[in-house]
């Protein structure tokens, strides 16, 4: 008798908790989403778990499968509320924080505000000892400084330590005699060392990930275990994983270990959904777009792959510019994620422009209409104003609205002050927002060399399906795809991520003069440590090891990424790794650089379950007109006058039916908006599918 797989996806987002239950086939049996509930999120999230039992007839003891995402370790960063950390660094280098990258991230501001890397310099405290570049003990570690050690962290009041040595990737033995002797001494202390939250070289960009780690490490410990216990008493028995910034997935206790690994999970959840989208749909160019309920996050996916990074920033203190926040060096999904989502509020600064975001008002209160004692108008109630959002339909009938809340405070706050009815307002709002995530998403295309015009755009989460038209419109985009059930995407996103593990460790040598031996054994135990986390959760199931190269030309700054192939390196390797580096290199600089030597700095490995075969893609049927029965008032986007817009239940719509814009598409967790400048169709697969008309045409 073959047992019935059954899958709970949960993912834990600034104002919404999304929970989705799917069986084999992975075919979803119940999907609900939750207010979130931050004095102790493990009850919004129970409370969605609970939802889709009773909606599908099962219990918790059934689940074979937990997977789980939160934005927990992302918002204690941004609203720093860790532990209080002191480093501990090599004698000599006290003020790696203090010089940074010796420049300012805007040289001819003379207001510039420094990035908070907290760790003020009281607390930043050191020991003797020295290794080299290639991991030679040149001064032992001075163990008679300890007991000064401890007393300088007790008198700082330190709760969590982050360790980071001088070329400790290369030789990690100081770290680790270290951390034994603290953890001995002050077992209370939180201790994470740089060897293991991020072997690489670059001293400040070492330091900064673990002093985010360290900062994080004691809150999620806590959380993590409070929110096992919780599940594990109302009757699950299967192992819970967590998602990673980088789009895999890993065992509660490797998440508990490396805590920074968990920032974004969520939106890389999403940026996994849209892959998975864009492969079933044959799309080569895709713009993942997902907005909830505090931020809209977009990433740009080619190839049914999302592009990745090795390096992002936390906490910007200037908007968009780089080197302005504290750098992080985990594996992440490289995206781009701006204050703007259903609960960002709006107002009038003292200059009398009208503004949105980047604060929300969350779920506690929430925007105004939800009548939980918010104030302050937010992007969701002027799209009630607008008549985009419908109470009857609004969050499946668990969250009850009050339009004429959300009129009177944007009347008040924003109207009085600028003459402008409740309609007039709500429309500068919406069109504000829409730019701000349209221009976002034009900025991080540029960054990247690429462009958004020919792309689609696959929206998703609670206010995606909301603002795509109006967003892509503004970018550039004329194509959108929805897929089901978007409301909750980035926790379907999770049921479809690899168990997987990346390591990344610098060993420096040139290419010409690659040292064999030394790199494969090298490979061999990175391989053999990702694969026991690895096993942690997918057990004895099959795994994809995929090797990397970070090179570069002899004293360039930065390196380019090229894989390897998967088995011990040889020297007839040498020449095409020249060739595969100088092509790449041509790719993003026009031309190589002849007579340069060529340097390795990093080595890297991931170890992954292999992602599911695409499954092949009925055709659609011809397009036929769907027979609208009901309309609804709403402020068109495109002119600001009031029509009437086709209201139609997703549920109704077969593969084939065909709506013309302006209409609200609804379903249980979110409306889809077709502006009267697109049309919309369902596909073979169930996505709706958003073309904008032609110029000139109907």
């Amino acid at each position: 008798m073959t047992i019935q797989t059954l899958r709970l996806a949960i993912d834990i987002g600034g104002t919404f908790t999304d929970t989705v239950l799917v069986s084999d086939e992975d075919t979803i049996l119940a999907s609900t989403k939750t207010l979130t509930t931050h004095g102790n999120p493990a009850e919004g999230a129970m409370e969605g778990a609970r939802r889709v039992m009773q909606q599908s007839g099962r219990t918790l003891t059934e689940v074979t499968g937990f997977i789980h995402g939160t934005t927990l370790a992302t918002n204690a960063l941004i609203e720093r509320r860790g532990a209080v950390v002191a480093t501990i660094c090599t004698e000599g280098f006290r003020d790696i924080l203090e010089i940074g990258y010796e420049r300012r991230y805007s040289q001819y501001d003379i207001n510039l505000e420094k990035p908070d890397l907290l760790v003020p310099r009281e607390r930043s405290l050191t020991i003797s000892e020295r290794m080299s570049a290639e991991g030679d003990v040149l001064i032992p570690l001075d163990e008679t400084q300890i007991d000064a050690l401890l007393a300088d962290i007790d008198a700082s009041g330190a709760q969590a330590i982050a360790i980071c040595l001088m070329h400790a990737y290369a030789n990690p033995i100081h770290e680790q005699r270290l951390r034994t002797i603290l953890t001995e001494r002050r077992p209370d202390l939180t201790v994470s060392i740089s060897s293991d939250v991020s072997p690489e070289a670059r001293e400040f960009d070492r330091l900064c990930t673990t002093v985010a780690n360290a900062y994080i490490q004691p809150l999620m410990e806590r959380y993590l275990s409070r929110f096992v216990d919780q599940f594990e008493a109302a009757g699950v028995t299967c192992p819970i994983l967590m998602m990673t910034a980088g789009g895999g997935m890993c065992t509660v206790e490797t998440a508990a270990r490396f805590p920074i690994r968990l920032v974004e999970s969520g939106p890389a959840g999403g940026a996994i959904l849209a892959a998975r989208i864009a492969a079933r749909s044959g799309l080569d160019k895709v713009l993942s777009f997902d907005v909830g309920g505090t931020t809209a996050k977009l990433c740009l996916i080619d190839k049914a792959r999302p592009q990745t990074s090795r390096a992002f920033e936390i906490a910007r203190a200037a908007r968009f510019i780089k080197g302005s926040g504290m750098p992080v060096r985990i594996p992440v999904i490289e995206m781009i994620e701006i204050g703007a989502g259903g609960g960002s509020i709006a107002g009038v600064d003292r200059l009398g422009r009208l503004t949105v975001g980047p604060k929300s008002a969350g779920s506690e209160p929430g925007p105004v209409a939800f009548m939980r004692g918010g104030a302050d108008p937010t992007v969701t109630d002027s799209d009630i104003t607008l008549g985009y959002i419908v109470p009857d339909t609004f969050a499946e009938g668990h969250i009850k609205l009050d339009p004429e809340a959300s009129k009177a405070a944007l009347t008040r706050t924003i109207g009085n002050r600028l003459n402008l009815d409740a309609i007039g307002s709500a429309d500068g709002v919406s069109r504000i927002v829409d730019e701000s995530m349209a221009s976002a998403g034009r900025m991080h295309a540029v960054e990247s060399g690429k462009d958004l015009g020919p792309r689609t755009m696959i929206a998703f989460g609670g206010n995606g399906p909301l603002h795509a038209s109006r967003v892509a419109r503004s970018a550039g985009v004329s194509r959108i795809v929805i897929p089901p059930n978007p409301g909750v995407g980035s926790a379907i996103g999770f049921l479809f991520a690899p168990i997987s593990f990346e390591i990344v460790r610098s060993r420096y040598s040139l290419l010409e003069s690659l040292g064999l031996d030394g790199v494969n054994d090298l490979f061999d135990t990175m391989i053999a440590e990702a694969k026991e986390v690895v096993a942690q959760g997918a057990g004895n199931a099959p795994t994809e090891i995929q090797r990397t190269a970070f090179m570069r030309y002899s004293g360039q700054g930065h390196e380019i990424e090229i894989t390897l192939p998967d088995r011990p390196l040889t020297a007839e390797d040498i020449t095409p790794l020249t060739a595969a580096f100088e092509m790449e290199y041509r790719k993003q600089f026009s031309r190589p650089v002849p007579g340069m030597e060529i340097e390795i700095l990093n080595w890297a490995v991931r170890v992954a379950t292999p992602d599911p075969a695409p499954l092949p893609v009925p055709e659609t049927p011809k397009c036929t007109a769907f027979n609208v029965t009901e309309t609804r008032q709403i402020t068109c986007d495109v002119d600001g006058s009031t029509k009437d817009a086709a209201f139609v239940a997703r549920a109704d719509l077969k593969p084939g039916n065909h709506v013309s814009g302006p209409a609200l598409i609804h379903e249980p967790q979110t409306t889809t908006l077709v502006s009267a400048d697109f049309s919309a169709h369902m596909d073979s697969i169930g996505n709706l599918v958003l073309t904008q008309h032609q110029k000139g045409g109907a």
